[in-house]
């Protein structure tokens, strides 16, 4: 059975995002980001990914090069009226009503690959709210917001239990790999 893997980039502070709702400080060089021992460990290993509806329209509808050629099982009862750009016989989207449901098929996708989280930070507390995830993989970017969208917010009073599986460190970030406990 596939893992279910979920995390994000953070501040220092453990912000997502920015007052402003920007992302740009966190992924300063994408080209370099790609060629991170994390990231193409992630590709790699994942057969199938979820993400949130937001995460889903920061790309605009195009995902041309996308990182990710898997299935992507996208969290929303809106789903957009216009096919995603970059599609093709590895990459597709499916718009499922909720979490669960995308656990369900991301998982039957994956195989015995992961199932990726790519965000939001919504979608990924509620993961690990629910005991859905397997892994937590934060990559923290030095930088302090000060304000802007957490990701370790409204996770409820219960404290998680994590274990660490590894720390990868490079110039610009430290990717950290926990295995979620209870």
């Amino acid at each position: 059975m596939p893992k279910v893997v979920v995390g994000m980039t953070i501040s220092l502070d453990g912000f997502v995002n920015d007052r402003n709702g920007s992302v740009a400080r966190l992924y300063p060089d994408l080209a370099a980001l790609r060629k991170t021992e994390f990231l193409q460990e992630a590709i790699a290993n994942t057969g199938a990914a979820i993400m949130g509806r937001r995460t889903y329209d920061m790309a605009n509808g195009d995902f041309t090069g996308y990182e990710f050629q898997v299935p992507i099982f996208v969290i929303t009862h809106h789903p957009p009226k216009a096919a995603a750009k970059g599609e093709n016989s590895k990459l597709s989207f499916e718009f499922v009503g909720d979490l669960n449901d995308a656990v369900k098929k991301a998982t039957r996708a994956a195989g015995s690959k992961w199932v990726t989280v790519v965000g939001g930070a919504s979608t990924t507390q509620q993961c690990l709210l629910a005991g859905l995830a397997d892994e937590l993989h934060i990559g923290i970017v030095p930088v302090l917001f000060g304000e802007g969208l957490r990701l370790f917010e409204n996770l409820g009073a219960d404290p998680l239990r994590l274990e660490t599986i590894d720390v990868l460190k490079s110039p610009n970030r430290t990717d950290i790999r926990y295995r979620v406990v209870g």
